[in-house]
């Protein structure tokens, strides 16, 4: 009792005696709802993983997990709102790549920097994409489809849901891996889009595996490759872009939670903690999954080292092909 007195009293009067607020604010964490901002409206693909992963996260975290969808600039504002607001863990951004990493380099001037004004937490989740030709278009394969560019070149078209859109991107990285002259057509949104490709309106689209995969299945557009370093489940007979013959090819998006910078690193180990036991949990993958999404986890470095490699992949990319949004 005396010994244990004594380790106290030292603790309290010397500077690991500050760790006591500390381990106070991370045992009580959350005590109010949280809220988790999504750049895009309701009912998107974004929205839906995300509300799948806010009612999971309310069980693990004994507290309501919110989500307030706050459109505009391609994520900007959405950003610029939870890098304002208090870092004290109760209000997140559900961050997708594009929004985190890619629109740096797309907007002469956000105000803030994504990558060092918002504090990392955790990957949650992947949505691969696939490269998708026109049922019509004479090629069976991806290397088909480059002989075909080449012979002709400015003659065949890939369609988006917008320019600086992940699926303009992974086109533009298409175009720069394989020196083809394709053309870029963008519409308002991913839909539209596949209804051309559909149609037979615009040659290929290298559209999210979630919302190509019906289309390809029906028969009214061919699926030639998967955009990711590996096989999906979804589709195992698909190879890589680089099993096809494209070297260094990877594009796909990716949605993380981050907090304000400066949000006490406690409160973001709670936050991961939750993330990846949910993560490791069947029935929450097979929920993501039904929705188009792949579970996904990281440490809070990891997904940083992550946010600045997409930062300086599609930074280049932006570059190249001389890609503005303002």
């Amino acid at each position: 009792m005396i010994a244990r007195r004594h380790l106290l009293a030292a603790a309290a009067a010397t500077p690991l005696g500050l760790a006591r607020p500390t381990l106070l604010r991370a045992q009580t964490f959350p005590a109010r709802p949280i809220r988790v901002v999504v750049p895009f409206s309701a009912g998107g693909g974004t929205d839906v993983l995300t509300r799948i992963l806010a009612r999971g996260m309310t069980e693990k975290l004994g507290q309501q997990v919110v989500i307030e969808n706050r459109t505009g600039a391609g994520g900007n504002l959405a950003m610029e709102n939870v890098v304002r607001s208090p870092a004290d863990g109760y209000s997140l951004l559900m961050g997708t790549n594009g929004a985190v990493a890619v629109n740096r380099h797309l907007y002469r001037s956000m105000g803030f920097d994504p990558l060092t004004d918002l504090a990392p937490v955790s990957l949650a989740f992947r949505i691969e994409h696939l490269m998708a030709v026109s049922a019509g278009l004479q090629a069976q394969s991806v290397a088909e489809v480059v002989a075909l560019a080449k012979a002709e070149p400015g003659a065949l078209t890939f369609g988006s849901g917008g320019s600086g859109s992940m699926i303009h991107l992974a086109g533009e990285l298409f175009r720069i891996r394989t020196g083809v002259d394709i053309v870029h057509v963008p519409y308002r949104g991913g839909g539209p889009a596949m209804n051309d490709l559909v149609a037979g309106n615009i040659s290929m689209m290298f559209d999210s595996l979630p919302s190509a995969e019906p289309h390809v299945r029906g028969g009214r557009v061919r699926a030639l490759a998967v955009c990711g370093r590996q096989r999906h489940p979804l589709m195992p007979e698909l190879p890589t872009m680089e099993e096809a013959g494209v070297a260094n090819y990877s594009a796909g998006s990716t949605g993380g939670l981050f907090a304000p910078r400066g949000t006490p690193p406690e409160i973001v180990a709670r936050l991961n903690a939750a993330v990846t036991e949910l993560a490791a949990n069947d029935a929450f993958r097979e929920q993501l999954g039904r929705s188009g999404g792949d579970a996904a986890t990281s440490s809070p470095e990891e997904l940083a080292v992550m946010m600045r490699q997409e930062s300086e992949q599609w930074g280049q990319v932006v570059s190249a092909a001389a890609l503005t949004a303002n």
